[in-house]
């Protein structure tokens, strides 16, 4: 895909690698094993992290109560959320960038992280009472004060950005896990403590200064405050539809909980905070899988054919582990709350098993986004955002007003819907060959067979939920979809197989 893996194939480490479009054709077939071969090891490590924050939310849950992980869910989302007003994009524009002086290219892009980070954590404080008078919680100021100093902190941990675009993955992979790990770690150990929610904040923090330090004593540039005018444009224009997305997206979730707040209480926030996990996490792979191949893609946003093949193979991969997730989520979504988190959690299981399925369906074509920030078209990405609004102000709020949590499952179910055919229309105009319903059908098939085998065993010994039962299930159903998988994908998988091996020869496949 990029002429930065030639250097070091079959390995993925080099010195001083930096992206070269114009080398691209020089030796495709081996660029794309590389390539395909790097992603899968990178992101099946960064799924791993992923996987981390999941499980502590798990764990912290069976410590906390609901209306303790209610206010944690308020707490964060109101970060999360002003967070995507921050997204400038600095990090994609730089892995764009092809300076001759990389030292002041990466300079210039820490300088802009550190002064919108700066800015936000201004910006936070002063919005955090707005948003305590919305809520009636007002508790929820000092915690998230505290907890956005991570973003801060996190600026210094730019210097991770530099073997992203190099594509070297190792290294890239050891920066990028000591911020989670050390997070994780103390998160537990605070939450066993009986420190409440301040098990989330104190873990953020630490994790954000303990990246922080690793990244900036390994920096191979000297971290140095670098402004240009001139830079700030480029990033701002190519940014500001992304902006305007973050800010759609602002108002639909934090409207969504708002309504959500005075219709269910945080007893109610804490359901759906639990179910919106595993979105979350759904949507960390995303972006860790995007994230990994984006360098490749931006080498050959000039090359159509290889962009739909980079695109088509991406999301059928994805699709093979989303549908089969989201489905045993809404098979065993009982059981997870019986046997794991406990049964206070037990009103959150309808809303787990829709949370699961939608997420499932709503992972077609789930890197779009970066297909077009590649060619230079975000605009696309706020229109899309702004549906998000629409959708929320019909459909989302009558919906909670009328249903309760079970609303929120609704409007969140009818905006992925939409999402779909949004990608759909416009990675078709992008790719003319392209059918975002050929996708999802392709994917949904391996799952349909196991999920009406075990809906049949049930039905038939309706018997008591024991977990040798549970445990049998699981395991059915896993190797019933991995065997459907494999007959259904087996030119896919023989090829994904032999790029982890260190070969595999390319079948280019049609959008």
């Amino acid at each position: 895909m990029t002429d930065a893996y030639t250097e070091n194939a079959p390995g993925l480490e080099a010195a001083e690698l930096e992206l070269d479009p114009g080398r691209i054709e020089e030796r495709p077939r081996e660029l794309r094993r590389t390539a395909t071969r790097g992603t899968l090891i990178n992101s099946g490590f960064q799924v791993g992290l992923s996987g981390l924050s999941t499980l502590q939310r798990l764990v912290v849950a069976a410590f906390l109560t609901r209306a303790e992980f209610g206010f944690w869910g308020v707490v964060a989302s109101v970060l999360v959320n002003l967070g995507w007003l921050k997204n400038l994009g600095i990090a994609d524009k730089y892995i764009q960038q092809s300076e001759t002086d990389q030292a002041r290219a990466f300079q210039k892009a820490f300088t802009l992280e550190l002064i919108t980070s700066s800015a936000f954590f201004v910006f936070v404080s002063l919005a955090l009472p707005i948003w305590a008078i919305a809520y009636g919680h007002e508790s929820i100021i000092l915690p998230g004060i505290v907890a956005s100093l991570s973003v801060v902190i996190s600026a210094f941990e730019t210097p991770s950005w530099i073997p992203y675009r190099r594509l070297q993955y190792a290294r890239q992979r050891w920066l990028t896990a000591i911020d989670p790990v050390v997070g994780f770690s103390l998160t537990i150990v605070l939450a066993v403590m009986g420190a409440g929610y301040w098990c989330f904040v104190g873990g953020i923090v630490a994790g954000s200064v303990a990246g922080a330090i690793v990244c900036t004593v390994t920096s191979p540039y000297p971290l140095r405050l670098r402004f240009d005018r001139s830079t700030l444009h480029e990033y701002v224009s190519f940014s500001w539809p992304l902006v305007g997305a973050g800010l759609s997206r602002l108002v639909y979730v934090q409207g969504s909980l708002l309504v959500a707040n005075r219709v269910v209480g945080l007893n109610g926030i804490g359901s759906i905070a639990l179910a919106t996990s595993f979105a979350v996490f759904a949507d960390r792979v995303d972006g860790i899988v995007s994230g990994t191949i984006y360098p490749a893609v931006c080498a050959v946003a000039n090359r159509r054919k290889l962009l739909a093949e980079v695109f088509v193979k991406s999301n059928r991969v994805a699709l093979m582990w989303a549908l089969p997730f989201g489905v045993a989520l809404a098979l065993f979504a009982g059981d997870l709350v019986h046997f794991a988190i406990g049964e206070k959690w037990r009103p959150a299981v309808g809303l787990l098993a829709a949370f699961g399925l939608t997420c499932a369906v709503g992972q077609v074509a789930f890197n779009w986004t970066i297909f077009l920030r590649a060619v230079n078209n975000t605009r696309p990405i706020l229109i899309s955002s702004m549906l998000n609004i629409v959708v929320f102000l019909a459909v989302s709020i009558p919906a909670m007003l009328t249903l309760g949590v079970a609303g929120y499952a609704v409007g969140f179910a009818t905006a992925s819907v939409i999402q779909i055919g949004v990608r759909g229309y416009y990675m078709r105009r992008l790719f003319s060959d392209f059918n975002v319903f050929r996708q999802l059908g392709r994917a949904v098939l391996p799952t349909v067979p196991p999920a009406l085998l075990i809906l049949g065993s049930r039905a038939l010994v309706p018997d008591h939920r024991s977990l040798s039962r549970v445990i049998v299930e699981l395991a059915t159903y896993s190797l019933a979809t991995v065997v459907l998988t494999w007959l259904l994908e087996r030119n896919l998988v023989t090829e994904l197989v032999g790029y982890l091996r260190g070969r595999g020869t390319p079948r280019p496949v049609a959008a």
